[in-house]
């Protein structure tokens, strides 16, 4: 029986895809065991979203063949999938393939055992493909879920290479859903997260819609919340808005992906909206949903971004009053229209930008964070540590529990104090 160990890199999607291949080699014979192990088998499941991504892989690649050099090293995940042919020239990895093909780790590790020699094989994504991939019925030991239920992206911003590594937009089923949802459910989790690569895009092209998905997975007596991954302004509709808040399980909290207050910068990164509009949708999400909180992405220091822009940018953001925002510099991307820009900014001055939106950012975070004193709010552990609880409220608060443990189920606290990005809670 032989040892299988994951190290995962980037989003929810590949936190998902990475249990969903670890229960593929469970049902396989395998066991699977932490990182930092010894293992037979080592599957490093790769981000590709910026050339640091990139950089932190094949590190990671080399390290684990360097620590467990007759152990199998595997990699997966998106850099292969974007950049198949360097990828390939990464020979620490004794097995290369791309996220298309992560159903079928189990029959290359065997194909590699039974003597067939170092594996690349990377299937490209092709426009009109089915979603496809094995389901989860457990999630790393926690208390809630992510369930991937749409992958691709159509939209082509100018500085991001994600839709070469996860194809054109596509949908899990509804019926398939369900299933997934049903066996968490029997499994003792109680709140879900659905996500994706361009989550609000999830059902249009199935002839379905996000307010569906979660209609459906709020539909289990167990499953006492639902709440989204990152989002994208497009496809919020108002009637979407409005199916959502009548979802009593419907957790009120919105990660919306801005990249940029300045309506020139959001043309040239090929967004589909203006700062006007994703404002107006702000405003419909904080009058609709009780106590919603909003989260963004926010880049700085796209080509061509003047000072003027930059400060266009940072005044947008105060404007909204996000609860969080996470702010990071353009970094060039090859193969991307962006990378060709002209007029591209000097490191030095997006780090300046980047520090001053983070400083503006975080005081707005603090205010928020010390207006939920006093309330009364309800809170699903997480992590147990001595002494404490961790887990978060319905819109996506931080709270210590002091004084308990190993709760497994929502809970009433009450705020009483602040201490770095944690509320600290009492419990009812």
């Amino acid at each position: 029986m032989k040892k299988v160990a994951f190290y995962t890199l980037g989003c929810k999607v590949n936190q998902y895809e990475s249990q969903a291949m670890a229960q593929s080699l469970e049902k396989n014979g395998f066991v699977i065991c932490d990182a930092d192990e010894e293992a037979d088998v080592y599957v490093i499941n790769s981000c590709t979203v910026t050339a640091e991504s990139d950089r932190k892989t094949r590190q990671t690649v080399r390290r684990f063949k360097k620590l467990h050099p007759e152990s199998l090293v595997v990699l997966t995940g998106c850099m292969p999938q974007a950049f198949p042919l360097v990828s390939a020239e990464l020979d620490s990895a004794d097995i290369v393939i791309g996220n298309k093909s992560n159903h079928l780790l189990h029959e290359y590790i065997m194909q590699y055992i039974g003597g067939a020699g170092r594996i690349v094989a990377v299937d490209e994504h092709k426009s009109g493909e089915a979603f496809r991939g094995d389901t989860i019925s457990s999630f790393r030991e926690r208390t809630r879920a992510n369930v991937k239920i749409e992958d691709g992206c159509n939209r082509f911003c100018s500085y991001c290479i994600i839709p070469y590594a996860r194809g054109r937009v596509r949908s899990k089923p509804l019926e398939t859903l369900r299933e997934e949802i049903a066996a968490l459910e029997k499994n003792g989790f109680c709140e879900i997260v659905l996500v994706g690569i361009n989550l609000s895009a999830y059902g249009t092209d199935i002839g379905s819609c996000l307010a569906e998905a979660v209609e459906t997975a709020a539909s289990f007596e167990g499953i006492k919340r639902v709440r989204l991954g990152s989002l994208e302004p497009d496809h919020i509709t108002d009637e979407v808005i409005s199916r959502l808040a009548a979802v009593s399980e419907f957790c009120p909290q919105f990660h919306i992906s801005l990249q940029s207050g300045c309506n020139k910068t959001l043309k040239k990164m090929n967004r589909h909206y203006t700062a006007e509009e994703y404002f107006e949708l702000c405003e419909k999400l904080r009058s609709t949903f009780e106590n919603a909180t909003l989260t963004t992405d926010v880049m700085v220091g796209f080509p061509n971004e003047t000072e003027e822009d930059f400060e266009e940018s940072l005044s947008f953001v105060r404007k909204v009053g996000f609860e969080k925002v996470h702010v990071f510099p353009y970094s060039r991307r090859e193969g991307t229209p962006a990378a060709r820009m002209p007029e591209q900014v000097e490191n030095a001055e997006k780090s300046r930008r980047a520090a001053i939106m983070i400083e503006e950012t975080e005081k707005i975070r603090k205010e928020f964070l010390e207006s939920q004193i006093g309330k009364i709010l309800e809170v699903l552990p997480e992590e147990f540590h001595d002494g404490y609880v961790q887990g978060y409220t319905a819109n996506y608060t931080p709270v210590r529990i002091v004084g308990e443990e190993n709760i497994k189920e929502i809970i009433k606290a009450e705020i009483i104090s602040v201490e770095d990005d944690f509320c600290i809670g009492k419990k009812i």
